[in-house]
């Protein structure tokens, strides 16, 4: 879903739409229970006075609700459509924030300013096209509601000379109009809160109506006293049931075991991994963590035994206390210092400003490369996983801050089950197992050595000096 998903379109559903929601929620109830008491009591009034002008008045409102009727699905379509403009347009200005460095870099700053004008255009246009059809309908209203008086005194008047209804009650009939007529007013003008508002919550509920794509099983159970055994058996796997990227893979990695996976890029490297925690279900085959198929187990079992490093290491809006207790929620000051010395992160968390309260910025700005990745790798410290995931963590760096990640990584592999994807040989030459991974599965597995005497794909990439 959320690779598919836009940010800023999901963002504008939960918060503009579900503002109108609430404006509805809060005005909704209480106008519609007062009008219709008023309506009630004013149609009996009215029937004790005249009957028949009162059914006149009863048929002219029926045209009355039929027009309303109709342009209110006229104006869901449009507040609809206004509803996708904002997002376009909360989509473009996100897009824009995130990547302004890149915007500037190359002196682009025209470019977003055209894609933010163009989406500004199209949602000025369906916000034209709602006034238009509000003024159409408002205007409806008032001209149906002339109609309304002007039948009554003119029904009235032939009642009056034929001498059916008095002078007296005609004039009280006539002043009672308003009295009816009031509350419908409120109720029209309250159209385009309930319009905006059922908008909003249709497109609200779209979100909350999609069903997750990966679920617990009804007899799920925890994943507990995990050793760290890893099992592929005939595993396949598919984007949409079109893209095959992993075919019958076939893979035991053994408790406490360090593996390696290299090959070209599209092999399936990252998406390998990404089965293991349930990121993505396996189209077919069987993927097993001590003997226990993974779909048996809960998701939040799973994965609490699972860390992964990544190479696009993600930093919340918080201090650098923060982003490392998020492996450990609650955890100690003391069980912070501890996992930020394991990954080699406290010398220079201690040469900032305010130490482990400094504020990192946005996605961690105020950071180099090699220091979020130390506090990421410091994360998983804190979270203490038993079987780990090493996604490319230290190909972006320098080598300075390369050597100081891989020594931290080093640390944090011990005693765990680890699967490294990396092209660096530095990161891959003392794993247990060295898996090559392609297009055509599992091509070769050994150890740097074997492989290497294999003189097959392994050795031809080592051979040429590309990177593996």
């Amino acid at each position: 879903f959320y690779d598919n998903a836009n940010t800023g379109k999901l963002m504008s559903r939960i918060t503009n739409d579900l503002f109108d929601i609430s404006e509805l929620a809060h005005h909704g109830p209480e106008d519609i229970f007062i009008s219709a008491i008023k309506i009630v009591g004013a149609v009996i009034i009215m029937m004790t006075m005249n009957v028949k002008l009162t059914l006149l008045l009863l048929g002219i409102m029926i045209f009355i609700i039929l027009f309303t009727a109709h342009y209110n699905i006229k104006m869901r379509s449009v507040f609809r459509k206004n509803r996708e403009k904002v997002a376009l347009v909360n989509a473009k200005v996100q897009d824009s924030l995130a990547g302004v460095r890149v915007v500037k870099s190359f002196s682009n700053e025209h470019i977003e300013r055209e894609k933010f004008a163009d989406g500004n255009r199209q949602f000025l246009e369906t916000k034209e096209n709602s006034y238009a059809i509000m003024g159409q309908f408002f205007s409806g209203n008032q001209f149906l509601q002339g109609i309304l008086y002007l039948s009554v005194l003119i029904i009235g008047g032939l009642f009056l000379s034929k001498g059916l209804i008095s002078t007296s009650d005609l004039i009280a009939y006539i002043l009672f109009i308003n009295v009816f007529l009031n509350p419908i007013d409120k109720l029209v003008n309250f159209t385009e809160i309930l319009q905006k508002g059922m908008t909003g919550f249709d497109r609200f509920l779209e979100i909350l109506d999609t069903e997750p794509e990966i679920v617990d099983a009804e007899d799920a159970t925890e994943l507990k006293d995990v050793e760290g055994t890893i099992k592929f058996e005939d595993v396949s796997f598919s984007y949409n049931d079109k893209t095959e990227v992993l075919k019958d893979i076939n893979l035991t990695i053994s408790k406490g075991q360090t593996v390696a996976l290299v090959g070209p890029s599209g092999g399936g490297k990252t998406t390998f991994c990404n089965l293991i925690p349930r990121f993505y279900e396996i189209s077919e085959g069987r993927i097993s963590i001590d003997g226990k198929d993974i779909k048996s187990l809960t998701l939040e079992s799973l994965r609490k035994n699972i860390g992964v490093v990544q190479q696009d290491v993600y930093m919340f809006s918080g201090s650098i206390s923060d982003n490392i207790m998020y492996g450990k929620p609650g955890a100690t000051r003391e069980e912070v210092i501890e996992a930020a010395k394991l990954a080699n992160a406290h010398e220079f968390i201690m040469e900032l400003e305010n130490g482990y309260d400094t504020f990192v910025g946005e996605r961690g700005v105020k950071l180099s490369g090699g220091q979020k990745q130390r506090i990421s790798i410091a994360r998983v410290f804190l979270k203490n996983p038993p079987v780990l995931i090493l996604d490319e963590a230290t190909s972006a760096l320098d080598n300075e801050s390369e050597r100081l990640v891989q020594d931290s990584l080093r640390k944090l592999a011990k005693g765990r089950t680890t699967l490294i994807i990396a092209h660096r040989l530095s990161t891959i030459r003392n794993a247990d197992v060295i898996v090559v991974l392609t297009s055509k599965g599992i091509e070769e597995k050994g150890t740097h050595k074997e492989l290497l005497e294999k003189g097959g794909v392994y050795a031809a990439l080592h051979n040429d000096g590309l990177d593996i």
